[in-house]
Parts: C-alpha cells; sequence; structure tokens
C-alpha cells in the first residue's frame, strides 16, 4: 500500500513543468514501491494531478509520483515545501 501523499515543493514543481514544456532529456532519481532507488532518463512528457496526489510521466509511459522523485537533473528534491 503506497504511503499518503506528501506535497513537494511549489518552486521544485515549478522546475518540473518548466523542463516538460522544454521537452527536455530529464535524468530522474526515484524511490520505486520497495524503497530502492531507480533511475530513468527521458522526456517529461506530463505533470499532472489525480485524487488529490500529483504525478510526472516520462515519455508517454511511466508514472511517478511526486514525493518519491530523489532528484531531477541533479537538482534534489527540496525537504520544505
Amino acid at each position: 500500500m503506497e504511503k499518503k501523499y506528501i506535497p513537494i515543493s511549489c518552486d521544485f514543481y515549478d522546475e518540473i513543468e518548466l523542463l516538460a514544456l522544454r521537452k527536455s532529456t530529464c535524468k530522474v532519481i526515484f524511490r520505486n514501491v520497495n524503497e530502492e532507488e531507480e533511475m530513468i532518463e527521458g522526456v517529461i512528457s506530463n505533470v499532472f494531478s489525480k485524487n488529490k496526489e500529483e504525478f510526472l510521466v516520462m515519455d508517454g509511459e511511466m508514472k511517478i509520483r511526486l514525493d518519491r522523485l530523489v532528484s531531477i537533473n541533479g537538482m534534489p528534491l527540496p525537504d520544505v515545501c
């Protein structure tokens, strides 16, 4: 079962939206369901909210909940909102 969603920093969210708009190739590190870090490289194709949770979509396929992010392009996810 997934933990309760914790909103991320608004500034970091804005950075994610900019990367999606620019269609930049990104290196995304996130924690999977086993709490292990994974890395994926690709283009962020969408950022959206559903059921009070925020997600990004990589290359139109892989969906990552934003509070599972560790870093994007070496920028760590801030600890504060």
